[in-house]
């Protein structure tokens, strides 16, 4: 069997098997990880069996670090190649629109969740018992390099679902309480008004006090970066009592939340991402 470094053609091969085996996983059909493994070994340099589950592992971590959903049953890898995250690169290069593809809004949960208070919402990961991954930062680093934040902040079908279903969660959990007055006066006010006010939902407590929901939204896990504007931090910062930041995660599966109290540097890392330029 062969032990060297995988080869620029052998990870395309196994990152173009990988994708297909995704995109079967996503539109709910069946397949086989053992029949797709066979199916590739006699295109690869003898490579094993295992091998080749591991590196499909490897490519489960970089779509971890991209913010993005990965296959069942291939636990992330986080010892990864740079020419691995290179052939990935490569693959979205050819197909731009995988990161932005319309949502299956069905698929993502939000049909089941509109008329329920179900939306399951922890704690944030620095609050939570769980201790972060030893290999953090070089999942970040995969963050940055393909600019997982950006990707979301973009896609607008995800932004949008996100929002609907929190509007829709906000509702529905008034509603439990018996607050049927407040879940008729929570308001969508990025879709009513604009992105200015900073914040996207205007929604109540059960007793009537005001909760404004900047609401981020990605397909990836729970430590994924977001952007957030000079306009909505300012807001956070004039509005604390009031303002939340709700991260929507893991949106094209089971989605899941938490909430983030200001001040945000106390759970984030605030980096400027963008400059304006003025002409002297």
């Amino acid at each position: 069997m062969a032990n060297g470094p995988w080869t620029d053609e052998e990870n395309d091969l196994i990152v173009a098997d990988y994708f297909a085996m995704l995109a079967e996983d996503l539109a709910g059909q069946r397949y086989s990880k053992a029949e797709h493994r066979r199916a590739l070994m006699p295109r690869l340099q003898n490579r094993s069996e295992a091998s080749i589950e591991f590196k499909h592992r490897n490519i489960s971590a970089v779509l971890m670090g991209l913010g993005e959903v990965w296959l069942p049953g291939y636990r992330p890898a986080v010892n990864i190649q740079r020419t691995l995250e290179d052939a990935v690169g490569r693959w979205l290069a050819r197909y731009p629109d995988w990161l932005l593809r319309p949502l299956d809004e069905s698929r993502a949960g939000v049909a089941g969740l509109q008329e329920t208070a179900s939306l399951w919402v922890g704690p944030p990961p620095t609050l939570s018992n769980r201790p972060p991954p030893k290999q953090l930062e070089r999942l970040l680093g995969i963050a940055r390099r393909f600019d997982a934040a950006g990707r979301d902040e973009r896609n607008r079908a995800l932004g949008r679902a996100g929002e609907v279903l929190a509007l829709s969660h906000e509702r529905a959990v008034l509603a439990s309480v018996g607050r049927d007055d407040l879940a008729r006066a929570v308001r969508w006010v990025s879709q009513e008004e604009g992105d200015g006010a900073g914040y996207d939902i205007a929604s109540f407590t059960p007793a009537g006090e005001n909760r404004l929901l900047e609401v981020k939204t990605t397909r990836g896990w729970d430590r994924t970066p977001f952007y957030i504007s000079r306009n909505e931090l300012a807001v956070s910062e004039a509005r604390r009592e009031e303002w939340r930041l709700l991260r929507l995660w893991n949106f094209s599966r089971e989605p899941k939340a938490f909430e983030l109290v200001p001040p945000l540097d106390a759970h984030v890392c605030l980096m400027p991402a963008v400059f304006q330029a003025r002409f002297r």
